[in-house]
């Protein structure tokens, strides 16, 4: 009860001050704009060369320590905080009364110049300092901090101020979706944008988010995948695309899952799922190095290395690998549901062996797969939109790579045969029918693209927000989406 009646007097004592501005004339709301010219960090890499110089910051208030006529504070901006000494001599006794009732989370400009202090610290002598734009909130460490994991996510403005390593890692994200821009862009590549609101969901197999367009009246999907619109591309003649993007699945929320997420799809003509292992690996490694300096890095403890070439090792393999169980030597869907029985899995109902053999993966091979791996030739129960291999016509020309036990992305050989695709619609098609919300819709006007003739390509999916927590070790996926979805607090 005493810490709230605090708060309370603290938002009272605010609103008190602000109104005594206004009356004075001096709505810090009514302020444009403020001639910043230096940043934090620009003062101190450059100190050597602007020592004794003329600089204006501007930034938030978030520390003050008042010492009679003379008064220290740390202003933080975007790049970090720095050090302000203010005078009552130097910016006159008006200015310094006024700077004495700033709050903590005030949004101040300062003018001044740039010196060392006798404890060595780069810092700031005020020559003048303006109010920009008052607080009406106290910041939470008057309370011990922001710590509430629910309340940081949905207060992401707080989080961000009072928690400079939340900041780091938005600012390592926008970093590494440059450099996924750069890495493809110099290689060739052209990004592109296709339609989020579609007529038919496909190209993955999710359930999708229905919405309604009132003057068609006609119901439309949130995109699930680009990869439909993409491929179309390619028969078009742009040979080598990519999108970045939102993507919305109607599915359920953890550390691995938001409904809504940011992937990359990339194609390219002329090209398999070699070709995109090779791609993929690259572009990881490369942008590793760009943006953390080194490709060995640490991730919730374990050391992962990220540099280039990755383990390839088809599914059936994998599984050999960890259960001893060899698919390849059992060819019948009864056969296949024994042997997944006998390592204490539950299969129910006539599962076809495909199914069964990327149930196994899952729940057996998936927990460990830590150092960064391509899992191929998956089975073509699984791939709807992948090539079939030409020595085995059960299994396709794909792969996903997994990296700390979590898939990173998925690959294909892309089909590009329409009869077989529209028979794999078809399928589809009839799942949904039999109630799987998940299964895709039978999309003609892809069918029809085919049918004019998709060259040869490859083509990957890769999680842009798992990627981001691999490389700033970012436990959960709400770690790094500025705004995850968050059940309503009326809920």
């Amino acid at each position: 009860m005493e810490q709230q009646q605090d708060l309370n007097e603290i938002l009272r004592v605010r609103r008190e001050k602000l109104a005594a501005l206004r009356e004075a004339g001096c709505d810090p709301y009514e302020i444009t704009r403020f001639d910043r010219k230096n940043t934090s960090l620009e003062i101190k890499e450059g100190f050597d060369k602007m020592d004794g110089s003329a600089v204006s910051v501007a930034g938030r208030l978030m520390s003050k320590r008042v010492m009679g006529g003379s008064s220290f504070c740390d202003v933080a901006d975007r790049d970090g905080r720095i050090q302000i000494y203010v005078r009552r001599d130097e910016i006159g006794e008006e200015f310094y009364k006024e700077f004495k009732k700033f709050d903590i989370g005030d949004i101040i400009g300062v003018c001044g110049t740039v010196y060392k202090t006798n404890a060595g610290e780069i810092s700031i002598r005020a020559d003048k300092i303006q109010l920009l734009s008052k607080s009406l909130l106290p910041l939470p460490e008057k309370f011990h901090g922001l710590k509430d994991v629910e309340l940081r996510y949905r207060q992401r403005y707080v989080d961000l101020i009072v928690n400079p390593e939340v900041r780091d890692t938005f600012i390592a994200r926008s970093a590494i979706i440059r450099e996924i821009r750069a890495y493809l862009d110099s290689r060739g590549f052209l990004e592109v944008d296709t339609p989020v609101l579609n007529t038919i969901s496909g190209g993955a197999t999710a359930r999708p988010f229905i919405t309604h367009h009132n003057t068609l009246d006609i119901e439309m999907y949130l995109r699930i995948a680009t990869e439909l619109h993409l491929k179309r591309l390619i028969v078009g003649g742009l040979e080598k695309v990519y999108e970045m993007g939102r993507i919305f699945r109607n599915e359920g929320m953890d550390i691995r899952h938001n409904p809504e997420f940011t992937t990359i799809e990339i194609y390219e003509a002329f090209t398999d799922y070699n070709g995109m292992m090779d791609l993929t690996e690259g572009l990881i490694s490369t942008v590793c190095e760009k943006v953390c300096g080194k490709t060995s890095i640490t991730y919730q403890g374990e050391e992962i290395n990220l540099a280039a070439p990755y383990k390839r090792i088809s599914m059936i393999d994998s599984i050999k690998e960890v259960t001893g169980i060899d698919f390849n030597t059992i060819n019948d869907d009864s056969a296949a549901a024994a042997a997944a029985k006998s390592i204490g899995m539950e299969i129910e109902g006539n599962v076809p062996r495909g199914k069964i053999i990327s149930m196994v993966f899952e729940e057996k091979v998936e927990q460990t797969l830590i150092q960064p791996t391509f899992i191929t030739d998956y089975p073509v129960e699984v791939s709807p939109l992948a090539k079939r291999k030409k020595d085995d016509k059960r299994l396709t020309e794909r792969f996903e790579i997994f990296i700390t036990r979590r898939e990173i992305g998925n690959a294909f050989s892309e089909l590009n045969d329409p009869i077989d695709q529209k028979q794999r619609f078809e399928e589809q098609v009839k799942a949904r029918e039999r109630g799987d919300e998940e299964a895709g819709m039978m999309d003609t006007d892809y069918i029809t693209a085919l049918e004019y003739a998709m060259p040869p390509t490859g083509g990957v999916g890769i999680g842009i927000d798992r990627l981001v927590m691999l490389l700033t070790n970012s436990y959960s996926i709400r770690d790094v989406l500025l705004f995850p979805t968050m059940k309503p607090l009326e809920k």
